[in-house]
């Protein structure tokens, strides 16, 4: 074997006999004529095995050129695909190795060229020529299924021999050398139930009848190998992984024969009763079901449908329950599926039966009226008490309890009606007008006596019938005039009369004057027979002068029964008239005025009423303003009031305080007792700048005070415009830094002798006075006054 690369890697070079001058021999210049020469090389292609793993270069073949005479003066130089780092040639014997490892599957061949020169002068001896080495196959890949693994599917129960998938292996190898890319496929795991044509690579079924319902996938390894399957050669593997698709081969079955179900009788129509579902063990639109009513007597009471995913059959309430009617119903129902195919029709029927029994349970129901409304008619002059009708409502449930009745206060707020609590009788307790209130809805409840939440309502119309009861009258036409130049037989107002009654033959008035102006030589009445009637003059001659106002009675009745009569009176004016007719003023001011005034004359007078309001509210304001007491002199802002002084004392260091010194010096201060004068400031200074000298003139020491005192109190009661009240001022707690502590009497005792006044004269001048007054008990009684 190992002599078989060398064998055919071998290149020969025969010699040949070489036309014309050597090139090194040709140096005549440019002007000498090129001869062609004959090649002098012996070329084959090189063919060398891939995958060589030796240690040492694989040896490709031989370069030799028949001008070499072996004494080492030609140099062999190669060029082209792979020179130098995938092939090198000795340049002294032209020897040729693969340097590298080569791959096929990576490079089929490499194309080099070759050339001798002269080893001197580098001078090529023969032209470049070109050769090829070609690598030569050898089994080193194997087999690869490229789209692997697989995922098909085969509907369940075929047939043996139907096609699953077609596999296809990929080999790298060269498939036109020996059998390194001729592929065998074969499987290896998957039987009995599949298999695969060696030669295609399709998968097939090689069992019949599998059913998905037992087993749905299935795993199949399946193997490629080349060399034609035979030893040696390389194999690779894939997983298909086939599922078994669903059929419709199996029939739906309901997991009971017998389904027992309950609904409350109080539950709407369309309410859910229950569900069923008749099980298919296939799957998808193969498993779908439609499900109907086929028997029983419940078929007109309930209805089935199937849910959206049209599996299960849902049960409602086609029409309202009634337990005490009918307890129980029994319903035959049907599921069928609803995609066949015809290929297992032999396998059916595929639909099935079962019962359903529903139970309906009893619910403590409301009260129900015999009639959904009532419609009642009633006279308006019935009698109060009189029975408009009565009402009737049951317990339907088996219990039957009692029922109570009564008004619902909203429907009748006026209290026309009243039903009796028991019986249901409804009765008026208040007179009807048909012209106030010409239709009553009232709204009757009943209630269970055991339950007082069941509770039902009823809606009763009264339509309250006319009866004649209203008299006629005149419309708003009551005034008329007639104008002085009317003649006899002048028509001057048509009249015409209502009634609030409504007759079923309409209405029908008859007029005529009253009695007492039947024989009026004025004016007399034709009653036209249509509902209205002319007044007419009986006279010409018409003057304001000797009449202005005539009063007619119009006597008016109906003719319905009982007969409705009433007198009214109209009033007709003389007036002057033109020689049209219009009038053009009458006696009455009041009657022509208005006529006469524009919009402009209206719009004036009342301009001027608001300018005298204006006038009017200014004067009272002055006049108001005037009364106000003005003081001139700022001493009549002085009385008894007493300032209230929110600081507190300094003490002894407080020399701003109030000095008592001032009162036993007070200086003359002008005053009249008639003069009007304002409320006090909000502060005075000192009351003993304002004590007239006049009262202070008679005396010193005690006397002093109790005058000024007597002063004040003259002048107050002499004052008309003092307020009517004394003020106050009490004095509390003042100031922690005097020695003194407060000056408050609140603080004092029952009487003078739990005090000690002599300490006032070591308090300096300021309080000499006060120690003098408070030194003896017959000051006392003036101290305390102060």
């Amino acid at each position: 074997i190992t002599l078989l690369p060398v064998a055919l890697c071998i290149l020969t070079l025969l010699p040949h006999t070489l036309l014309g001058k050597p090139a090194e021999e040709d140096n005549a210049g440019s002007s000498a004529l090129l001869q062609r020469v004959k090649r002098g090389w012996v070329w084959n292609q090189f063919f060398v095995l891939e995958e060589y793993t030796g240690l040492e270069p694989l040896y490709i073949g031989k370069l030799h050129s028949d001008m070499d005479k072996g004494d080492g003066s030609i140099k062999y130089i190669l060029t082209g695909e792979g020179a130098g780092t995938t092939f090198t040639i000795d340049d002294s014997t032209g020897d040729i190795h693969a340097i590298q490892r080569l791959d096929r599957e990576v490079k089929a061949q490499y194309v080099l060229r070759a050339q001798a020169r002269n080893r001197l002068t580098d001078r090529p001896l023969e032209p470049e020529s070109e050769f090829i080495v070609k690598i030569q196959d050898i089994n080193d890949n194997e087999p690869k299924f490229l789209d692997g693994p697989y995922q098909a599917s085969v509907p369940e129960m075929s047939k043996i021999g139907t096609s699953v998938i077609q596999l296809t292996a990929s080999d790298a190898d060269d498939p036109t050398y020996g059998n390194s890319a001729r592929v065998v496929y074969s499987i290896l795991e998957g039987q009995p139930y599949f298999s695969v044509d060696a030669k295609t690579g399709v998968v097939r079924v090689s069992l019949a009848d599998m059913d998905r319902e037992t087993r749905e996938n299935y795993t199949v390894v399946i193997q490629a190998k080349d060399m034609g399957g035979q030893l040696g050669g390389l194999a690779g593997t894939t997983t298909v992984n086939i599922t078994l698709s669903d059929v419709n081969d199996n029939p739906p079955m309901f997991d009971q024969r017998l389904y027992q179900m309950s609904v409350p009788e109080s539950v709407p129509v369309g309410s859910v009763v229950g569900r069923i579902w008749a099980k298919d063990r296939d799957t998808g639109v193969n498993a779908e079901m439609k499900y109907s009513i086929i028997d029983g007597d419940g078929r007109d009471t309930f209805d089935i449908i199937t849910d959206p995913t049209n599996l299960f059959g849902i049960i409602t309430v086609k029409r309202p329950l009634n337990f005490e009617s009918k307890p129980s119903y029994t319903l035959k129902v049907e599921g069928a599926n609803t995609h066949l195919d015809p290929a297992f029709r032999h396998r059916g029927p595929f639909k099935d039966v079962t019962i359903v029994h529903v139970s309906v349970e009893d619910v403590d129901e409301p009260p129900q009226f015999d009639l959904p409304s009532y419609y009642i008619e009633l006279p308006e002059d019935a009698e109060i008490g009189t029975v408009v009708k009565t009402v009737s409502a049951r317990d339907p449930d088996a219990a039957n309890n009692t029922v109570r009745y009564s008004i619902e206060r909203s429907s009748d707020p006026e209290k026309y009606f009243y039903i009796e609590i028991t019986s249901g009788s409804l009765m008026t307790v208040r007179s009807l007008d048909r012209e106030q209130i010409g239709w009553h809805n009232i709204t009757v409840l009943a209630m269970e006596m055991n339950n007082p939440t069941q509770i039902a309502s009823v809606s009763v119309a009264v339509k309250v019938l006319d009866v004649n009861d209203n008299p006629p009258s005149l419309t708003h036409y009551l005034e008329a005039y007639v104008c002085e130049n009317a003649k006899a037989g002048q028509l001057i107002q048509t009249v015409t009369a209502v009634d609030p009654d409504e007759p079923m033959g309409g209405q029908h008035f008859y007029y005529s004057l009253a009695p007492e102006a039947a024989n009026n030589p004025n004016f007399t009445l034709r009653d036209n027979q249509d509902n209205t009637a002319w007044i007419l003059t009986r006279r010409g001659g018409w003057s304001q002068q000797d009449q202005t106002v005539f009063y007619l009675p119009i006597f008016i009745s109906d003719g319905e029964q009982p007969v409705q009569t009433s007198t009214s009176t109209l009033t007709i004016r003389v007036c002057s008239c033109n020689q049209e007719g219009n009038v053009m003023s009458c006696n009455a001011e009041a009657y022509s005025l208005p006529a006469s005034l524009s919009r402009g004359a209206l719009i004036a007078i009342l301009a001027c009423i608001f300018v005298l309001l204006v006038m009017i509210l200014l004067m009272l304001s002055l006049r108001t303003h005037r009364k106000k007491p003005y003081l001139c002199d700022e001493e009549e802002n002085v009385h008894e009031n007493i300032v209230r002084y929110d600081d507190e004392g300094g003490g002894e260091e407080d020399t701003e305080a109030f000095d008592i010194a001032a009162m036993w010096n007070p200086r003359e201060a002008h005053h009249h007792l008639g003069k009007m004068r304002q409320d006090m400031l909000p502060e005075i200074e000192s009351l003993s700048r304002y004590v007239p000298q006049v009262c202070v003139m008679g005396g010193g020491g005690d006397s002093n005070v109790h005058g000024y005192v007597l002063a004040k109190l003259l002048e107050a009661d002499m004052d008309p415009c003092a307020p009517p009240y004394d003020s106050l001022q009490t004095y509390a707690y003042e100031g922690e830094g005097s020695i003194a502590e407060s000056l408050s009497s609140l603080q004092s005792g029952t009487s003078n002798t739990d005090h000690e006044y002599d300490y006032l004269n070591d308090w300096g001048p300021r309080f000499k006075k006060l120690a003098e007054m408070y030194g003896d008990e017959s000051e006392a009684t003036f101290g305390k006054i102060f």
